[in-house]
Order: structure tokens, then sequence, then C-alpha cells
């Protein structure tokens, strides 16, 4: 046996690799190392904010750690988990929102952006309206959140390429960025065009896309003030928690 036990470190059994003369704990090498806070408030608050959305701040108070604490612990836990993997099947309905998501938590590098009337137009990265991708496989009943910096064709491409079969058949709303799909071979594309008043043609429609993302701003509401480069992490932690 290459272990033995080598005394203790706070309530965790201490292990020593002969091989190479370094100790180790139950929790190294995972995001609760170094932490002093008992292993047990940080279950919970992993429990809370996956399964009843408690926000960070309300985490704080339940738990009795600083704000900075919760979040780096809850944050490392979030990048933790992997990207989801797309393996489309089809039919495959595909829709987008877009997330008021700032720079929050970094130096102030420009002036702040304005408050007013909301701008006219499909939101950007830029903007500090990050889109937000759904994907609903009816194939698979598999549904995705990808958010992302651009809405347009390229993005669009990448999020459609790993499929099992050509055509894959594909729903989408009138939104200019999905017309290349309909003179490519590699797609049988459908849709419908809202503006028009059309929203169902039978099949064909994005209304499961939409209501995926109800639930997806749901989620994201009582975390205000998300920085867009931290939007993956909660929309993965969304993505694990359906």
């Amino acid at each position: 046996d290459l272990t033995v036990r080598n005394g203790s470190y706070g309530q965790f059994q201490r292990y020593l690799c002969k091989d190479c003369d370094r100790t180790f704990n139950d929790k190294t090498g995972t995001i609760f190392a170094h932490s002093k806070i008992a292993l047990r408030k940080w279950l919970f608050s992993i429990y809370a904010f996956l399964r009843f959305n408690t926000s960070l701040r309300q985490l704080q108070y339940e738990i009795e750690v600083t704000y900075k604490t919760v979040h780096r612990r809850v944050e490392r836990f979030a990048e933790a988990l992997d990207a989801p993997s797309l393996d489309l099947v089809g039919p495959v309905e595909i829709d987008e929102f877009y997330v008021s998501a700032g720079l929050k938590g970094r130096e102030r590098d420009r002036w702040s952006r304005s408050r007013g009337l909301s701008r006219r137009g499909r939101g950007t990265y830029e903007q500090d309206k990050p889109p937000v991708f759904v994907l609903v496989d009816r194939g698979t009943e598999q549904r995705y959140v990808v958010p992302a910096k651009s809405a347009d064709e390229s993005t669009i491409r990448l999020l459609l390429a790993d499929r099992q079969k050509e055509p894959l058949t594909v729903y989408t709303d009138g939104f200019r960025a999905y017309d290349p799909l309909t003179e490519d071979e590699q797609f049988d594309r459908e849709y419908v065009v809202h503006g028009d008043g059309e929203y169902a043609d039978e099949t064909v429609h994005v209304n499961t896309c939409e209501s995926h993302a109800s639930l997806a701003r749901r989620w994201l509401s009582p975390h205000r003030g998300i920085s867009k480069d931290r939007l993956t992490q909660y929309l993965r932690a969304f993505q694990l928690r359906r």
C-alpha cells in the first residue's frame, strides 16, 4: 500500500503518500480544499443553490460566512461543471434570447452603460446584452442552453455541428441569421415568422425553446448583476438542475 494514515487535518483523516512523501486528505483536489468552513455548510450551499436557486447573498446569511467566501466557493463549483455535449438527432428547435449582463466584479475601464430606454434591435455581447441560444432536440428530448458572444451564422453552425445525420431538420423563427441554413443541403430548415403572426404550423414552431428560455430567465433573476464573463457558469448550473 502506497498510502498510510498520518494524523488528521481538522476533522478529516490525513494520509501520507510513500511515493512522493506528500500528505493529503479527503478534500485535497476538490473545490473545498483549504477551506476552514465545515463541509456540511458547503454541501448545504450547493444543494440550496441548485435545488432552490438561492442567491449567494442569501447563502451568506444562511451559513454565516462572508459574501466573498460563498461567492468564491459556489462559483468554483459552477466552473467545475462540464459543458453540455451536443449530439443532435433531430428535429431540432433553435432560438435565442438576450440577457442583461455587464462587467460586475471587474475594475471599471469604461463609462457605465446607459440605464435609459432599451436600444432598438438585438442585443450584443459588447452592449452588455449577450445572446443565449436554446436548442431542443425532439429526437432525444434533450434541451441545451448555451451563451454566445454573437448571434450570427458562424455561431449557429457551430452549435449545429455535432449531428448524427444529414440533412438535420431544424425549426427556427424568422431571424435572418438562420437564413443560410435554408440553402444548405446539410439542413432541412423550416421556420415561422413571428412578425407575420405565425407561431406554429403543425410541428413547425420554437415554442419549446421559448418555454425553456423563460425558465432560464427565472433561474437567473435572483442572481442580479451577473457578469457576462460568468454567465456560462450560472447557465451550466441551470443545465445540471434541469
